[in-house]
């Protein structure tokens, strides 16, 4: 597993469209999973250890960022057929023990997150209201310790984003796993 930082945010850059399945077969769109003061879209996955570390603290602070008015996606990337953890059967479940009550759907052709430029897991990519970008960075200081003492980064910057439109200046890159694309 090679481990990768994200890219600097790209403030402005409009979300790309999508429109992914969930593992029941539930079609979600951009405008579905949008939220009236913006959206984050998530990419995870399951076998990750960097996304298992942040799962729970990522569904606690979801139900707070839907409370804000901002929408919640988590997006599937990899290529399963490798990696056979994060096949779409073994997606709800993985959601479910973590408390994830936002869509999480599959990227069958990796065309979305070729087109969000996602390069780990966890990448988050924080939108406001126009669908302009605004953060880019970790879920917390925490990662994979103890989160007792956590500054929820992601949670702050979404805030903000949510009461302006703007994301922090400041942004700490998130860390993970490489995307598995297909070869």
């Amino acid at each position: 597993m090679a481990l990768l930082d994200t890219p600097l945010c790209d403030f402005g850059a409009p979300a790309p469209d999508f429109s992914l399945k969930t593992p029941d077969g539930k079609l979600v769109t951009l405008d579905d999973a949008r939220g009236p003061k913006g959206l984050l879209v998530a990419f995870v996955c399951n076998h990750c250890p960097y996304v298992v570390a942040v799962a729970a603290r990522l569904g606690e602070d979801a139900k707070a960022l839907r409370e804000m008015g901002l929408g919640v996606v988590a997006i599937m990337s990899n290529d399963y057929r490798d990696y056979p953890a994060d096949a779409p059967e073994r997606m709800q479940p993985f959601a479910d023990k973590y408390g994830w009550d936002f869509p999480y759907l599959i990227d069958e052709d990796q065309s979305v997150g070729r087109a969000y430029g996602a390069v780990c897991t966890p990448d988050f990519f924080g939108y406001n209201a126009a669908l302009g970008l605004q953060y880019r960075g970790r879920l917390d200081s925490a990662g994979m310790g103890d989160a007792s003492g956590r500054v929820p980064d992601l949670l702050n910057a979404m805030r903000a984003v949510a009461e302006t439109g703007e994301g922090p200046a400041e942004q700490t890159p998130s860390m993970g796993c490489s995307i598995k694309w297909s070869r």
